[in-house]
C-alpha cells in the first residue's frame, strides 16, 4: 500500500508514475488502433523498432564507445518504427497483398534485420550490449526522473491529440467510407493514429520492452470493450485499466525485485481482460450463458403453454419440467390431480401465441408443399398483441407508432 501511496521512496514513485501514465496513454491510443483493426499493425511497429535500437546502439558506440545512450536508442527505434509503418502502408497501396500478409512480412523482415544487427553488436570490440536488454524485455530499475517526465510528456501529448481529433477519429473508426465521402482525410487520420502508437511504443520500451509494449496498446481497450458500447466510456475504462495495470505491475515488481515489471504489467492487464471476458454484464461469457438459458426456458415455456391448451399433461423431459416450474411461478399454470392445467392468464397467453403465429403465416403465406414458413415458430415468441396491432396499423397506412 505504501508503494501505491508514493511512500516507498523517490525511485519507486518515479517508476510508478511512469508506468501509470504509460498504461493510460497506451490504452487510449490503442483503442483507436483496435477499432480500426490495426492491432497487428501495432505489433509490427513494436518489432520494427528492434533494428532502430541496434542501429542507435552502433552509432552511439562509434562516437562515445559505450553505445548505451538512451536518446540514440529511442531515436533509432522511432526512425525504424516509422519506416515499418510506411512500408506496410506502401505494400497495401499496391493492392497485391492483404493487410495481414503485409504486416506479417514487414514484422518478420524487420525483426530478422534486428536480430542480425544484435549479433553484429556482440562481435564489436569494446561494445557493451547490456544496455539493450532493458529496451527489449523492459526494466524500470534504471528509470530516472527524466525518463518518467519523458513518458509523462509523450503520454499527455498522445492523449491531447486524441482529444483534439476525437470526432474525426470516431467517425473514421466506425464508418470510414462515410468519412471519405464527407471529405475527411482517412489516410491522414490513420497515419496520425499510427504516429501516436509509435510515440507510445517508443517511450514504453524502457518500461515493458518492445516485445510486450504492444500488449498495453491492445489488452486494455479490448478489455474495456466488454463493459460498454460507447466510445467515450470505452476510452475512460481503457485508460483506467491501463493505469491500474501499470500501477499493479510496478507495485509487485517493487516488492519482488526478481520479477520483470513488463511481464507483471501485462499479466495484470491480462487478468482484468479475463475478468471482463467472464463477468461483464452484457458481453461476458457468464452473461451470455445466462441469456441463452433464459431464452431457451422462455421458448420451452411458450411451447408448453400451447401444448396445455389441449388439456392437462405431464412433462416428458427436463426442459418441460423447468418450463412447468416457470409457468407455475408466473401464475400461468397450476398443478391438479389430472396434471398441469392452464390458469385463465395462462390460457390468454397461449391464445396470444397462437394468434401471433397465425398472423405471421397470414401475412407471409406458406411455403408451397412444406407448410408454414420456418420463421413462424420463432416469431411467435417476440410478437406481442400490441406489436401486431401497431404493425397492422402501419400496413393499412395508419399513423406511425
Amino acid at each position: 500500500m505504501d508503494i501505491l501511496l508514493f511512500r516507498a521512496g523517490h525511485n519507486t514513485a518515479v517508476v510508478l508514475v511512469g508506468c501509470v501514465v504509460l498504461g493510460v496513454s497506451a490504452a487510449v491510443v490503442g483503442a483507436f488502433a483496435v477499432l480500426r483493426k490495426r492491432a497487428l499493425m501495432a505489433d509490427a511497429l513494436g518489432h520494427a523498432t528492434l533494428p532502430g535500437i541496434a542501429l542507435g546502439f552502433m552509432i552511439s558506440a562509434a562516437f562515445n564507445g559505450t553505445g548505451r545512450e538512451t536518446a540514440a536508442l529511442l531515436l533509432g527505434a522511432t526512425a525504424t518504427g516509422v519506416v515499418g509503418v510506411l512500408a506496410v502502408q506502401g505494400i497495401l497501396a499496391t493492392r497485391r497483398l492483404r493487410e495481414d500478409a503485409a504486416i506479417g512480412a514487414v514484422l518478420s523482415v524487420f525483426f530478422g534485420v534486428g536480430a542480425v544487427l544484435l549479433s553484429r553488436i556482440q562481435a564489436l570490440p569494446g561494445a557493451d550490449a547490456g544496455g539493450l536488454t532493458h529496451l527489449i524485455l523492459g526494466q524500470t530499475a534504471s528509470m530516472r526522473s527524466g525518463d518518467a517526465w519523458l513518458i509523462a510528456g509523450a503520454g499527455a501529448f498522445a492523449v491531447a491529440v486524441v482529444a483534439l481529433l476525437y470526432k474525426e477519429l470516431r467517425l473514421v473508426a466506425f464508418d470510414q467510407e462515410f468519412a471519405r465521402v464527407q471529405g475527411w482525410p482517412v489516410a491522414g487520420l490513420d497515419l496520425a493514429v499510427m504516429t501516436l502508437v509509435t510515440v507510445v511504443t517508443v517511450v514504453g520500451l524502457q518500461a515493458v520492452g518492445l516485445i510486450l509494449v504492444v500488449a498495453l496498446l491492445i489488452i486494455p481497450p479490448a478489455a474495456a470493450r466488454f463493459w460498454t458500447d460507447r466510445l467515450g466510456v470505452m476510452l475512460v475504462v481503457a485508460g483506467v485499466i491501463g493505469g491500474a495495470s501499470g500501477a499493479g505491475g510496478a507495485a509487485v515488481s517493487a516488492v519482488s525485485r526478481n520479477l520483470p515489471i513488463g511481464a507483471l504489467i501485462v499479466l495484470f492487464a491480462g487478468a482484468i481482460f479475463l475478468a471482463g471476458l467472464l463477468a461483464a454484464p452484457r458481453r461476458g461469457i457468464v452473461a451470455s450463458v445466462v441469456r441463452t438459458a433464459r431464452l431457451r426456458l422462455l421458448v420451452a415455456s411458450h411451447h408448453r403453454l400451447r401444448e396445455l391448451l389441449g388439456g392437462p399433461s405431464d412433462p416428458l423431459g427436463a426442459h418441460e419440467r423447468l418450463a412447468d416450474l416457470a409457468l407455475r411461478r408466473r401464475g400461468l399454470a397450476a398443478s391438479t390431480p389430472a396434471g398441469l392445467v392452464l390458469t385463465e392468464a395462462g390460457r390468454r397467453r397461449a391464445l396470444e401465441l397462437e394468434h401471433a403465429e397465425r398472423w405471421w403465416i397470414d401475412r407471409f403465406g406458406t411455403t408451397p408443399g412444406s407448410g408454414p414458413p420456418p420463421s413462424a415458430d420463432a416469431v411467435e415468441h417476440i410478437l406481442s398483441p400490441g406489436l401486431i396491432d401497431r404493425l397492422d396499423g402501419r400496413s393499412r397506412g395508419g399513423d406511425r407508432p
